[in-house]
């Protein structure tokens, strides 16, 4: 059964974002005073094979963890449905 993956990658909170921090003083200098805080981050579109989707909800969790995220300084949320839905 084909699955599509949808992961957003985002910079753990305790981390410097520093492309965020541009973007917030680029914002404010275009008069957008009232934006508190930015924070970049990445996502992910990708399809795959699995028999359900419990288990493409696991691999996917796994190319995050060797490949897509650096778990030591982001965190990432998954979301999977079948395609053609």
């Amino acid at each position: 059964m084909q699955f599509q993956a949808q992961i957003q990658i985002h910079l753990r909170p305790s981390v410097l974002d520093p492309a965020g921090v541009a973007v917030q003083s680029s914002l404010h200098q275009l008069g957008h005073t009232q934006v508190q805080q930015v924070r970049i981050g990445k996502h992910i579109q990708l399809q795959l094979e699995a028999p359900d989707a419990e288990t493409a909800q696991k691999r996917v969790g796994e190319l995050c963890d060797q490949l897509l995220a650096n778990p030591v300084i982001e965190t990432y949320a998954i979301r999977v449905e079948p395609v053609g839905s």
